[in-house]
């Protein structure tokens, strides 16, 4: 294989890379369980609240499934976010990153892998709770309609954006900064407005909820819940706000890989 055919972009390579992934979690029962076991388990906790609340709260009574919805589309950032992290993880785990580089495969490729790996995790996760909201709650998130399709991809993006951040920041200072795969999304939680409007944070706090993407998406799922309006100008200000990050985060996560590879770090990282 010549240096100029390695160089090309191999579609082969991706899909060599993302059934190694599909492999690892087919074999691996709880892994799967999981995926499946915190969603679900929060959106029970949740509908049977929104349930009392529907008869306690004017604000549910509303639009009932606010709280249910809210629920999903938050954890559908959190599991894309911590999809891509745990593909990335398991690789340090194993150390088989040294072994993954000697092969042609390109660092964008394995990225395309871990983004696709992602997808398969948060819909393995996130739709088996969203069907059994109807039957149990006879709330459908489907509802919502395209709205819905908007409100997935800016949360998908800004999940991936902080995964590959977050992958970088491991390459870069090793398996010591592995916790950042579960906190830092929770850090951002009660600055992204997930079960409560802008206005209900200080004033002073309320410009930095508005630069995180997510915050549009939620606020533009209460207006479509309460108003029954789509705020075009929420989603062009998400998609925007997400094209930024992800610059960043693909930035951090390809400058602390040249690092690792420079640095020989590659060959060394795992637990």
């Amino acid at each position: 294989m010549t240096a100029a055919s390695e160089a090309r972009f191999s579609p082969a390579r991706v899909w060599a890379m993302l059934l190694r992934y599909l492999f690892i979690l087919k074999s691996s029962w709880p892994r799967t369980l999981e995926l499946l076991y915190w969603p679900t388990l929060q959106v029970l906790i949740w509908g049977f609240m929104s349930q009392f609340l529907y008869h306690h709260s004017s604000y549910i009574a509303r639009a009932f499934g606010v709280l249910l919805g809210a629920v999903m589309l938050w954890d559908l950032l959190f599991r894309s976010q911590l999809g891509l992290s745990m593909s990335f993880l398991e690789e340090m785990w194993s150390r088989n990153l040294g072994h993954l580089f000697v092969t042609p495969l390109r660092p964008y490729e394995w990225v395309i892998s871990l983004l696709a790996m992602s997808a398969v995790r948060v819909t393995i996760g996130v739709l088996p709770a969203a069907l059994i909201a109807i039957p149990l709650y006879h709330y459908s998130i489907f509802a919502m309609g395209l709205p819905l399709v908007a409100f997935v991809a800016v949360l998908m993006a800004m999940g991936w954006a902080l995964g590959l951040a977050i992958c970088g920041l491991i390459l870069r200072h090793g398996m010591g900064a592995e916790s950042l795969a579960w906190s830092v999304i929770f850090a951002l939680a009660p600055i992204s407005c997930v079960y409560y409007p802008v206005t209900t944070l200080p004033h002073w706090l309320q410009p930095i909820a508005w630069c995180l993407p997510q915050t549009y998406v939620f606020e533009g799922m209460r207006a479509v819940l309460f108003q029954h309006a789509f705020r075009t100008g929420y989603f062009f200000s998400a998609v925007a706000l997400d094209l930024a990050f992800l610059a960043t985060g693909i930035a951090i996560f390809f400058i602390s890989f040249r690092n690792a590879r420079r640095r020989g770090a590659l060959l060394q990282m795992g637990e």
